[in-house]
């Protein structure tokens, strides 16, 4: 083929790969030789697996030249958050607690990546158990933004999203519990999105909060995560969360790209004051450009999100410290004995001291006290009250207009560092995506070209109902065909 193999989307990869232009292997080595060359500055990745995806690579091609019959991203690589569980590779969770463990088992997301052919090329950096903004809290340093590597990536899927924006990987799957997918993908110009929850299944994910989280795919086309959604989603008997539905035609729908006469709803509580100049601008134009291709504008009210971080910051946290109760250095995880003689729970006290950052710590303990005895009804219970406003919001939103749109975030990609010491100030910037999580609804954050302001990549989010994500796939597509696309040149 003659696009160089690391700067090609999926589908045309896939495509070269059924029509014998290149073969599996000389791609996933392209993509190997990638990380090589610049995974020192981005430090996407936690793990590379060259050995076991080059074997995957092979076998696709053995099976491609005996004239079998493979599925449509066969031999294509991707990475994978590296707190979904791998056999053969560690999962640590970006966490010093799991520093080392390789799971016995692949999560039901991973055991389909095998089943259809992709090469696994390793595990990307992220915030410690999924828990940040920014990537900045990995226990193995920072991930970087390829358009600015002074720059945070935006998280917790960060490295993924780097690893996908630096052209080390042309597919990724991330993890979304309150924009975790979308916000990395907005700040560096690629297309995540967060399936409808139940739609993707959870099971061999590494929990934070239950209710919450989402598995989903990160591309640089809305085709191409279309394409793997289709290879992750679907219904698994391992996890009582699991939709028992058909998957919607997210494909054909990314492929369609027709906004003639969709009724697109702008959120009245989602821009103006707070948001950056230059994202507000760049999500005017996107409007504007989705009403010239037909689609019908209407502004609709969703007063109850403006109370979605605080229910967020409520409910999330009181699921991790659930969640993370596990990690009690008896059964499994890090060990740490502060002296001879201690007793379990000091070893457990010392080993979570030592095994957790500030960030997890910070989330165990406000969640420990929203769910105390006394405190659970004021915090914890009126939180879920919100959430069911916040849901009521959308079900009324949705009986106007077929999708939502917004901006992704607030801001473009801030300096690394620059809000270590402000945390409320991060939380804010996932204003805009945490609602989708509290509800259950699938969003899909688009990249719409470079903010005036900062020259730094600006994302538009689309949201849908509860398993109508093909409607966002259809709108993404229609859009990404009438903006200009950052294009990275090269990592700086």
């Amino acid at each position: 083929m003659t696009t160089d193999l690391t700067t090609a989307s999926a589908a045309a990869i896939a495509d070269a790969l059924a029509g014998g232009e290149a073969t599996s292997v000389e791609v996933t080595q392209a993509h190997l030789d990638r990380i090589a060359a610049v995974d020192d500055r981005l430090n996407a990745f936690l793990h590379v697996d060259a050995e076991g995806a080059l074997a995957t690579a092979a076998e696709v091609d053995a099976r491609r030249a005996d004239g079998a019959e493979l599925p449509a991203l066969a031999g294509v690589p991707i990475a994978v958050k590296d707190l979904i569980n791998t056999t053969g590779q560690p999962t640590t969770a970006g966490s010093k607690m799991l520093e080392g463990w390789i799971p016995p088992y692949d999560a039901t997301v991973v055991a389909r990546l095998r089943a259809a052919g992709l090469p696994i090329l390793g595990k990307t950096n992220l915030d410690e158990f999924a828990m940040g903004s920014s990537n900045e809290h990995s226990a193995y340093g920072p991930a970087r933004n390829p358009w600015d590597t002074s720059r945070i990536p935006g998280g917790s899927s960060g490295g993924s999203a780097a690893a996908v924006a630096g052209y080390e990987a042309p597919l990724a799957l991330g993890t979304d519990t309150g924009g975790s997918i979308r916000q990395p993908g907005a700040m560096t110009g690629i297309v995540g999105v967060k399936p409808t929850y139940g739609g993707v299944s959870r099971y061999g994910v590494i929990a934070m909060a239950s209710s919450l989280d989402q598995v989903g795919p990160m591309a640089r086309t809305v085709l191409d995560a279309a394409l793997l959604h289709e290879v992750v989603a679907g219904h698994d008997p391992m996890d009582s969360t699991s939709i028992e539905r058909p998957v919607p035609p997210v494909v054909e729908a990314a492929r369609r790209g027709d906004v003639a006469g969709l009724r697109v709803g702008v959120i009245r509580e989602l821009g103006g004051e707070g948001f950056q100049p230059g994202v507000q601008a760049a999500f005017d134009r996107a409007v504007e450009q989705l009403s010239q291709a037909g689609a019908e504008i209407v502004e609709v009210s969703c007063p109850s999100f403006a109370h979605g971080i605080a229910a967020y910051y409520l409910v999330m946290p009181s699921e991790v410290s659930s969640n993370l109760a596990r990690f009690d250095a008896m059964r499994y995880g890090l060990r740490t004995v502060p002296h001879q003689g201690a007793s379990a729970e000091q070893v457990m006290a010392a080993s979570r001291d030592a095994g957790f950052g500030d960030e997890v710590k910070r989330r165990i303990i406000l969640g420990t006290y929203a769910l105390s005895s006394g405190y659970y009804d004021a915090y914890y219970g009126s939180a879920q009250k919100v959430r069911t406003l916040i849901a009521r919001d959308f079900e009324s939103a949705f009986e106007q207009v077929d999708v939502l749109v917004s901006p992704t975030t607030p801001t473009t990609a801030w300096k690394l560092g620059e809000k270590s010491d402000d945390p409320l100030s991060m939380y804010l910037e996932d204003i805009a995506t945490i609602p989708a999580n509290l509800a259950g609804v699938p969003g899909l954050s688009l990249p719409v070209g470079l903010a005036d302001d900062s020259g730094l990549p600006v994302g538009v989010q689309f949201l849908a109902p509860a398993m109508a994500d093909d409607r966002l796939y259809n709108a993404a597509a229609a859009l990404e065909r009438l903006v200009d696309t950052p294009k990275l040149e090269e990592v700086r």
